[in-house]
């Protein structure tokens, strides 16, 4: 008989065999990935959007400037991307010579997926004065096309920094090129592309969530619509939302970005509460490509060494000219 009390879980008590509770997994898990980081002299870098036990592995967790840089300085010999396709890309186009493998080679992005290289190609071609400003968010064959990149961390100085004399044509994301345009002032022409994720915030929901938490300021990525972006406290990148969470003395704080950036909140400001922005469908919104990475996946990537991500080598090489020059831009 079992006692009433008894604490053991019920899969011990009736087998005599106590399966592995979900925390015994993940560490588990994570001590293969360290023995396989060690065997492989491999560095592990993880978008702030992935899920928290990924992080929690990860060599360096940042936005995708951040993640670049780390790219760019590298002397592993294996780069393992917990991030979606693009970010793994460009860490290939600046280390062609290594190799860069990634969790589930489907994660993708809606705002990749929404410029394609030959219609970018065609509006390229209706102005020769063009220079081509692309977000990272964008494929190897985009950004080969393109004359700059840029992240949201660093779009408004790329923007500043473009020649004078150009039309400027921001890909893929206007809603970023909007909030730029508010900030440099400099007019361009902007792709009609947004991330599904972050354009789901809308100015009622946002408004209510303020009227809970009155004293809380709002803090909201640029890729949200101006609607959203008009009632933040701090519009900016998810490396600058941690510094700006930091610095304010507000206990409570509302994040209009992905859910996962919480997680580093939380580690980088212990003592503040961090509020996830309701959308009018959930109370926290996920990116579905980010969160098909999963740590039973990493493990499997890096035992295996793959999926590897493998390129043209020709739009490899044009692809570095842009990124290369956002590094330089950022570095003044």
């Amino acid at each position: 008989m079992i006692s009433a009390n008894e604490t053991e879980p019920r899969e011990t008590l009736v087998t005599g065999v106590r399966k592995p509770m979900p925390g015994e997994q993940f560490d588990a898990l994570s001590k293969e990935i360290l023995a396989l980081k060690t065997k492989h002299n491999a560095v592990i870098l993880a978008h702030n959007y992935q899920v928290s036990e990924i992080q929690d592995v990860a060599d360096y967790v940042g936005d995708s400037l951040g993640l670049a840089q780390q790219a760019k300085q590298t002397d592993a010999d294996v780069i393992v991307f917990a991030g979606v396709h693009f970010m793994a890309e460009t860490a290939k186009i600046l280390n062609p010579n290594k190799k860069v493998i990634l969790p589930d080679k489907d994660a993708g992005c809606s705002l990749e997926e929404s410029c394609p290289g030959e219609k970018l190609r065609a509006v390229q071609a209706t102005n020769p004065n063009f220079w081509t400003v692309a977000y990272i968010n964008c494929s190897a064959e985009v950004k080969a096309l393109s004359d700059v990149i840029c992240t949201s961390g660093n779009a408004k100085k790329i923007v500043e920094n473009c020649p004078p004399d150009k039309d400027l044509l921001f890909v893929p994301d206007e809603n970023l090129g909007s909030w730029v345009i508010e900030q440099t002032g400099r007019p361009m022409q902007l792709w009609k592309g947004d991330c599904y994720v972050h354009v789901e915030w809308t100015h009622a929901a946002i408004t209510r969530i303020r009227t809970e938490y009155p004293d809380a300021p709002i803090v909201a990525h640029p890729e949200c619509t101006k609607a959203v972006r008009m009632l933040a406290d701090e519009v900016c990148s998810t490396e600058k939302m941690v510094t700006w969470c930091r610095a304010t003395d507000a206990e409570t704080i509302i994040i209009a970005t992905e859910s996962g950036m919480l997680h580093r909140l939380k580690k980088e400001c212990p003592g503040k509460k961090f509020i996830p922005a309701p959308t009018e469908k959930c109370a926290c919104n996920e990116c579905r490509f980010m969160k098909m990475n999963t740590l039973e996946k990493l493990r499997d990537c890096m035992a295996n060494l793959s999926p590897e991500i493998e390129m043209d080598p020709a739009i490899l090489e044009r692809a570095r000219l842009p990124i290369e020059r956002m590094l330089e831009i950022s570095a003044l």
